[in-house]
């Protein structure tokens, strides 16, 4: 499949899970502090805490194994954030298709070539995925996700230690 091919068909997945009601208000510059939290939401929060920290506008994903709510900058556009619930708290939290203006402490950003995740961080485990491949940094209480696609960080995430990060 070409480049562009690719392109098209991972944008259309993304938007088909991502369909929200209206716009959101996920951070505009975001951070990942890795093995922590992804723009002030942290794993174990439950969904009033990330309605407090990413406000009350946010999609449902209607196709989803598990409750999954989308926080867009735009409605009907893909780029932003999510998490996933289990029993009411969150599991998975994560950037939607490159968010403009996300980052972590130590000065890695979206859109950065993916060896600068290992550069910064270290040898980092890879789990590949449908159209993407993740690198993991194991932690303790959260496992930090650097999203990769065409050799670009796309996105972050955080996720409990030994779970899956493919979305």
């Amino acid at each position: 499949m070409g480049t562009r091919a690719l392109r098209v068909s991972l944008a259309a997945a993304l938007a088909a899970a991502v369909i929200p009601s209206s716009a959101a208000a996920p951070p505009k510059r975001g951070e990942l502090v890795p093995g922590r939290s992804l723009g002030g939401v942290a794993l174990g929060m439950t969904k009033k805490h990330v309605l407090a920290e990413w406000g009350q506008r946010h999609g449902v994903c209607r196709n989803c194994p598990r409750k999954t709510w989308y926080f867009n900058y735009k409605p009907f556009t893909p780029e932003g954030t999510g998490v996933v619930f289990e029993r009411g708290r969150v599991v998975h939290a994560f950037t939607v298709w490159q968010p403009p203006g996300w980052g972590t402490p130590e000065g890695l950003e979206l859109g950065d070539p993916s060896s600068e995740a290992s550069r910064v961080y270290g040898s980092l485990d890879r789990r590949q995925c449908t159209f993407y491949y993740a690198l993991l940094q194991p932690g303790r209480r959260a496992q930090s996700v650097f999203y990769v696609f065409e050799d670009e960080i796309w996105g972050f995430g955080l996720t409990k230690p030994h779970a899956s990060p493919c979305l």
